[in-house]
């Protein structure tokens, strides 16, 4: 049978390169100031559809990513790789989106996508390590879920999850539909290919596509498969008050860029309680333990 698979990815700041301006004033990431990357795991949950895909010939991919217009880029990756389609959600109403929020608004866009066999994201994200919003898709959805996965089969309408547990693995099956969070332990994601890239090489969303000459749109208008979905909050019929800040009631205080340092030198302490506790307390200023 084909499967209708939809991967969820985000375009995620890069944290090894967190400096003094990475946070706004209010308390969101400052995403322009930061190198921006296809998040880690979500490559592993693409893997896993483009594996889906080879086993089940008529299989479509279509990837849903959330954030600036920029991460079209995203799409872009999908495509390169073996992938069909694509949409950006995009609207500045959906920034500052904590977890909720998010969840919310991709589980409207996935319902205006409608047809859907198994959906599958990274298990969590550098930029947040909450490992909650795929959970929170399927239960908004419906659907059930299973999570820490590093292998995913289907055959006859039930998908064979082989999944890590603390003390090893466990496979587990459940019927479709249903939504698969993906370990970074899981296969890693194949690398471009070089006829795809030739082909979606110039594929853009309609904001990208207005900044092209004339030359270039009229590409893109004789090539159907370049033209990149990108909606905003109406298009997905999305509450106001679900999404962006109004829908986030987690807030974030400040973010620290945290360096490890090695230092030479070293300290003897006595054994009293006062030393020891002062001791314990510096090191915890300083980030090395706590």
């Amino acid at each position: 049978m084909s499967l209708n698979i939809i991967v969820l990815a985000k375009q995620v700041p890069d944290t090894r390169n967190v400096g003094k301006d990475a946070m706004k004033a209010d308390g969101t990431i400052n995403r322009a100031a930061l190198p921006a990357i296809f998040n880690p795991e979500d490559l592993n949950a693409l893997e896993q559809a483009l594996q889906l895909k080879d086993a089940h010939p008529g299989s479509t991919i279509t990837l849903v990513t959330m954030g600036l217009p920029r991460s079209a880029e995203m799409v872009r990756e999908c495509l390169y790789r073996g992938g069909d389609d694509g949409v950006v959600l995009t609207d500045r109403p959906l920034g500052g989106a904590d977890t909720l929020a998010t969840s919310y608004s991709l589980a409207q866009t996935i319902r205006k996508i409608g047809k859907y066999d198994i959906i599958i994201g990274g298990r969590q994200a550098i930029d947040g390590d909450t490992a909650q919003v795929g959970p929170q898709i399927a239960e908004k959805l419906g659907l059930p879920q299973v999570t820490y996965a590093e292998e995913i089969k289907v055959d006859n309408g039930v998908a064979t999850i082989k999944r890590r547990i603390e003390r090893g693995f466990e496979k587990v099956e459940c019927p479709l539909p249903l939504v698969v969070t993906v370990n970074g332990s899981a296969d890693a994601c194949r690398p471009r290919n070089a006829k795809l890239i030739q082909k979606f090489k110039y594929a853009v969303t309609p904001s990208e596509k207005a900044a092209l000459s004339p030359e270039r749109q009229a590409l893109v208008d004789a090539r159907p498969y370049l033209a990149i979905k990108e909606w905003g909050v109406k298009d997905i019929d999305a509450d106001p008050q679900q999404i962006g800040l109004p829908g986030s009631p987690t807030k974030v205080k400040t973010v620290v860029n945290v360096v490890f340092q090695a230092k030479e030198s070293k300290r003897i302490e006595g054994d009293n309680d006062t030393e020891v506790e002062s001791l314990v307390k510096e090191l915890i200023a300083d980030h090395i333990i706590g």
